[in-house]
């Protein structure tokens, strides 16, 4: 039986473009290690690790964490991985991060979610929540049955920061500006894969079938085996 060879394979997408969706659907057919950098940062900082309290003093200044904390943070974690295949979310973020982690480690394909900024601000907006309970409604696909209203409480929703228009607006400029370097940086080598269109579940067949000459379905293992 010949083994495959590993693939190492980065997802971008600007925020509300479903990175999340379509990262664990990945995950689940195929069986790739998922390493997000939001998470990663997340852990360090709640485990007070070095890094993590480096990290926290540049988040809570509301400065971006330079390239080489992020670096060092995603390298340290990639050490365990060399058996596995895996699947980079959030990093690199910049240029400087992806020649970075060229040096280390040689990257196969970069997966590019290219939704329409105008899709994201809709859906994104149309998010509202009942803080209380996270339940979450969105005007566009799940509206509450009273508008501004949670259907079991008949508390008031309320609309994060995050997912106001001009936060939006702001959010997504700020993905562009850093970004674009970094995927023309992955066009040029030949390494992006780019995928458009509008709603994931659309999107989503045509990256299945782009992996699926990579890698086996490891979820049609499970339905063959019996339990």
């Amino acid at each position: 039986m010949v083994v495959p060879p590993l693939l190492r394979a980065v997802i971008m997408g600007p925020p509300g473009s479903g990175k999340g969706t379509v990262s664990a659907r990945i995950i689940k057919h195929f069986g790739m290690k998922h390493l997000s950098s939001g998470d990663l940062l997340r852990d360090n900082m709640q485990k007070k690790t070095e890094v993590g309290i480096l990290a926290k003093s540049y988040i809570d200044q509301g400065w971006l964490i330079p390239d080489d904390i992020m670096t060092r943070l995603m390298l340290n974690e990639l050490k365990g991985l060399d058996r596995y295949n895996w699947l980079l979310d959030g990093f690199p973020r910049t240029v400087a991060q992806a020649e970075a982690l060229d040096k280390e480690r040689q990257i196969d394909t970069v997966i590019d979610l290219d939704v329409p900024f105008e899709t994201i601000k809709c859906r994104l907006t149309a998010r509202w929540i009942h803080p209380a309970s996270g339940r979450v409604y969105n005007l566009e696909f799940s509206p509450p049955k009273v508008q501004g209203i949670d259907d079991i409480t008949g508390e008031p929703l309320v609309q994060r920061d995050d997912d106001k228009p001009e936060t939006v607006t702001k959010r997504l400029q700020a993905y562009d500006e850093q970004t674009k370097p970094v995927l023309e940086y992955y066009r040029k080598k030949g390494l992006l894969k780019s995928f458009s269109g509008t709603e994931t579940n659309k999107i989503w067949p045509h990256i299945y079938a782009f992996l699926k000459t990579k890698l086996p379905d490891v979820s049609q293992k499970d339905v063959a085996t019996p339990r």
